[in-house]
Parts: C-alpha cells; sequence; structure tokens
C-alpha cells in the first residue's frame, strides 16, 4: 500500500472507532517491551492528565489485561483486579462502558480501551471494533521499516 493511501486508511478507521467510541478510546499499537509504537487517544485530556499524574498505567488492569490476554472483555469485569482504583476513577471522569480489545502476539500486541455514553456497546459496535483495531494492527506492521515521512504523519495523527 502506498504511504499516502496507508495513512488515509489510518484516519478513516480512527474516525470510524471515533464515531462508536463518543466518550473516548485509547489504541496503543504494536506495544513492544511494554512502549507502543503508535498512540493514539481521544479522551478528555482532565483523564488524561490524571491517568498520567497518578501512574495508573503501572497498575491499570485493563492494560494488565490486554498485554496477557487477546479478545475482549468489559472493564467492570476487571474490578477485582483494580487495586489502585483506576477503573472507578475513568468512571468519575466520564468514561462509562468499558470494554478492552487486544491482538496480536505478545512481541507486538495492539491494545484498544474504548467507551461509550449511553448504553454498552453492542454485539455489533463491539464486532466493528474488533475489525478496525485489526485492521489499523495490519496496516501498522512494519512500522520501522515505513518511509520516515510515512512514520511522521501516522504518530502526528490525532483521533479528533
Amino acid at each position: 500500500m502506498q504511504d499516502l493511501t496507508k495513512v488515509a486508511a489510518v484516519t478513516g478507521l480512527l474516525n470510524q472507532l471515533r464515531e462508536i467510541c463518543d466518550s473516548g478510546f485509547a489504541l496503543a499499537i504494536h506495544i513492544r517491551y511494554t512502549r507502543p509504537t503508535i498512540l493514539y487517544r481521544t479522551y478528555q485530556q482532565a483523564w488524561i492528565d490524571h491517568y498520567s499524574e497518578r501512574g495508573f498505567m503501572l497498575s491499570d488492569p485493563v492494560v494488565h489485561w490486554g498485554l496477557t490476554h487477546v479478545g475482549g472483555i468489559k472493564w467492570a469485569e476487571l474490578s477485582d483486579q483494580d487495586e489502585q482504583g483506576v477503573l472507578p476513577a475513568a468512571i468519575a471522569h466520564g468514561l462509562h462502558n468499558g470494554w478492552t480489545y487486544a491482538v496480536g502476539p505478545q512481541t507486538s500486541r495492539t491494545i484498544a480501551g474504548v467507551t461509550k455514553s449511553g448504553a454498552d456497546f453492542t454485539e455489533a459496535q463491539r464486532a466493528e471494533i474488533i475489525r478496525i483495531v485489526d485492521e489499523l494492527h495490519a496496516l501498522t506492521d512494519g512500522f520501522e521499516a515505513f518511509a520516515p515521512e510515512t512514520q511522521a504523519a501516522l504518530l502526528a495523527l490525532t483521533a479528533h
């Protein structure tokens, strides 16, 4: 796929994900050695700041689950693993109906944490999220070999 086409495809998929996840998402793509190659977040800045200031990534049960599993899980199912109160803090910041989907080998995992207002995600919405995240994971595979301009363009994308 040509570089501009790849950037356009990623942009389109991020926009689709944004439409489903109206209260935000975090998408850590191709995590290697605990660091994502690409990170997209649409959560409110207040939550991003709160999460970062408290070092929640180190204790976030959603992150831990995604690093050790593939598939999907509701955040509520991880509450017994949330000793630091990450999930109640997320809810207090307006992140409801949390669901996580992880794909890829442990050496290059992609994790999506998604939320929406209103009712919980439907099965059809979850299937669409899976399709989008799987496609993003595949499109960005081999990121290190992309032209520097393509890497910069992908890193500069925002999902807002």
